[in-house]
């Protein structure tokens, strides 16, 4: 089972000084921080700024070789988390056929980003990562924001760079 996400934002981790993207699901009841490397950031917040580089980017790369080969990115999923290391497929449509590709989740997200894909968490990454249900909590802007200055990378999953 899948539960669709949506960018919420990037932050600094006060701690190690790592970039953290953090997901939302689309009913606004769940928060997913994901750290993540600093190019890989980078990529994603020109892209959520709508920020056009005189060049191509490698993910702009990546989008610009699938639509010349008529491939369209179908969605991405967060689907593992294994020692604090979260993992991604990109979903691909290709001649009719469904293609599968493992990814870092950053890449797959700044991805689904510039193809308008939709960003999917498998239940089993949900269940098995801290996040935060803001339902159930009642918290407020900042209660959150300090529940997210308060994580652990190691606690939680971070890529090995």
């Amino acid at each position: 089972m899948e539960r669709e996400f949506k960018i919420k934002g990037l932050m600094m981790d006060p701690i190690t000084n790592s970039p953290i993207v953090i997901l939302q699901d689309v009913e606004k009841n769940t928060l997913l921080p994901i750290w993540v490397g600093i190019f890989e950031a980078n990529a994603i917040a020109l892209q959520i700024e709508r920020i056009d580089t005189p060049r191509p980017m490698t993910h702009d790369l990546l989008k610009n070789i699938l639509m010349q080969l008529n491939t369209s990115v179908e969605k991405i999923v967060v689907s593992d988390l294994k020692e604090n290391t979260f993992y991604a497929l990109i979903h691909l449509q290709m001649d009719g056929d469904q293609i599968t590709i493992d990814s870092r989740p950053s890449d797959a997200i700044a991805l689904a980003l510039r193809t308008d894909a939709p960003i999917f968490v498998t239940e089993e990454v949900i269940n098995s990562s801290r996040n935060i249900t803001l339902e159930k909590e009642n918290l407020d802007p900042e209660d959150v924001k300090k529940w997210l200055e308060n994580l652990n990378p190691e606690d939680l999953g971070k890529y090995k760079m």
